[in-house]
C-alpha cells in the first residue's frame, strides 16, 4: 500500500467523458474501484503489448484502464511522488 499523500491522482479526458455518460449505477461501481484503486494501486492486472505500463481492473461491465508510475514532474524529482492517471473506462465488448 502507498502513503495517499505520495500519489498524485489524475483523470484522461477520455475517462472523464465516459464517465459522464454512463448511468450512475455504474458511476457508483467505479468510484468504489478507484478508491480501492488508490489504496494499492498495484491490484489491477499489468497490460502486455502496446498496452505496457498500464494495468486494469473488470468493473462489471467494464474494464477501468489506469497507469501507476513515479511522478516526473519537475516539483515532484528527488521525492518519493506517484502518479495515478485513469487512463479510460470502456465497455468490455469494445476492446
Amino acid at each position: 500500500m502507498v502513503d495517499k499523500e505520495k500519489i498524485k491522482i489524475k483523470y484522461d479526458r477520455d475517462f472523464e467523458k465516459t464517465f459522464r455518460k454512463i448511468d450512475n449505477s455504474y458511476k457508483i461501481k467505479v468510484r468504489k474501484q478507484i478508491a480501492k484503486i488508490i489504496q494499492n494501486p498495484k491490484i489491477g492486472k499489468p497490460m502486455k503489448s502496446n498496452r505496457k505500463g498500464t494495468r486494469e481492473v473488470y468493473v462489471s461491465p467494464f474494464r477501468l484502464s489506469y497507469a501507476y508510475f513515479l511522478s516526473d514532474d519537475e516539483e515532484d524529482l528527488g521525492k518519493e511522488i506517484y502518479k495515478l492517471v485513469f487512463l479510460d473506462l470502456y465497455h468490455k465488448d469494445n476492446q
